[in-house]
């Protein structure tokens, strides 16, 4: 990423980006641009909670006014994931919006607005990399600044909410031999349903959990699960120890009053050969050629139901094309107004209809769906979606 205009050795854009304060980035990246392409107007635009829509970083309040995340070129370069040029009348120049994206976590945009005639491809391929440097340090400053937590808001979030989504690790993942995306909703309120991920050289380890109860209780439950499950993940032991070891903690903390439904899968890269728990009420559905089907996995007691429960790991395999979609019970077990339960036959319509689009879409598709069928974007019961759409690892 160059862009070089003057004679000079110039900083990299990278380095300038680095030495920004963290609530600074984006008046450096207006310097930067209107130094080196001559940009007359930079705007950075982060997605919402909800994948809605997508709020400008400005000063005081932290927000501008939202643009649509799924319409519009902005909304255009969120969902497809690649440059949009839009064409400006008055005055006369171009408007380039760049996705962001920090190893495959969908941010947001950042839109560019250059004179007339300024905008050429190789031009938008720097400032393609540009919006993708932004990205990382954005990710960055989040831990010494709240301006880019502040601009994702359109409303306040609960504090059990607020808790929630500090715990996650991302709505997104990406590597050349998988592709992760997710969704929570109600994403403002959401309580005791969480994820989780850690990717390493050879494997993949994932999560879902359904923390029992609602709003704080259910927060703090998902939260020393998670905690627990990364704990024993951390120290190297098998996946049927971590959930031993995570259900003795749930377990130490409340006597098997409240305990954590959850789901954990363990992929090996090279082989496709997965590794299950089914630790409660998160169902697996596999995607392969065309049909959907549930894996069926042997139910043990949720996490922390009763003291030193004994799991065993059971084994699979996906194969390169394959996609697979873990849903939480306010996903599966959700009832229309009329008592119609949500089910596996309105989830495999809309998995079969989302099929070509990205595992990010298809898991906000699925909770799209769960709202329409339950008839209020108030959910009475949280609900997680991850897809993972499986590439292998080739050779």
């Amino acid at each position: 990423m160059d862009f070089v205009k003057a004679s000079e050795p110039q900083p990299s854009v990278e380095a300038e980006l680095r030495a920004a304060a963290p609530h600074a980035l984006v008046a450096t990246a207006r310097r930067l641009l209107a130094e080196r392409v001559g940009a007359q107007e930079v705007t950075l635009l982060l997605a919402d909670y909800s994948l809605a829509v997508l709020q400008p970083v400005t000063h005081l309040p932290q927000t501008g006014a939202p643009v649509s995340a799924h319409e519009g070129p902005a909304g255009s370069a969120f969902l497809n994931q690649k440059p949009v040029l839009e064409v400006l009348g008055d005055p006369v120049g171009q408007r380039a919006h760049l996705p962001i994206t920090v190893r495959g976590d969908r941010l947001g945009v950042l839109s560019v607005r250059l004179p007339a005639g300024a905008v050429d491809p190789h031009t938008v391929l720097q400032l393609a990399d540009f919006a993708t440097a932004l990205g990382h340090e954005v990710a960055t400053a989040g831990r010494d600044t709240d301006l880019y937590l502040q601009a994702r808001r359109t409303r306040r979030l609960t504090l059990a909410a607020e808790m929630q989504w500090q715990l996650l690790p991302g709505r997104g993942c990406a590597r050349d031999e998988y592709v992760i995306g997710a969704h929570l909703e109600p994403a403002y309120s959401i309580g005791g349903d969480t994820f989780d991920w850690s990717t390493g050289a050879d494997h993949l380890f994932l999560t879902v959990t359904d923390g029992m109860g609602h709003g704080i209780d259910a927060s703090l439950l998902a939260g020393l699960t998670t905690g627990a499950l990364r704990n024993a993940r951390r120290a190297g032991i098998g996946l049927a120890d971590q959930a031993s070891l995570a259900d003795q903690a749930v377990y130490a903390q409340y006597g098997g009053k409240s305990y954590a439904s959850t789901l954990l899968l363990r992929f090996d890269l090279t082989t496709g050969i997965v590794q299950a728990v089914d630790a409660g009420s998160p169902q697996l559905f596999q995607q392969r050629a065309g049909h959907a089907e549930r894996v069926e996995l042997e139910a043990q007691l949720p996490l922390g139901m009763f003291e030193e429960t004994v799991y065993t790991e059971q084994t699979f395999r996906v194969e390169p094309g394959d996609r697979l979609i873990a849903v939480s019970s306010g996903v599966h077990g959700t009832r229309s107004a009329t008592g119609d339960v949500f089910g596996e036959r309105v989830l495999r319509q809309i998995l079969s209809a989302t099929r070509s689009a990205p595992p990010h879409e298809t898991a906000r598709a699925v909770v799209a769906g769960l709202i329409e069928h339950y008839g209020s974007k108030e959910l009475m019961s949280d609900a997680a979606v991850v897809c993972v759409d499986w590439n292998g690892r080739q050779g």
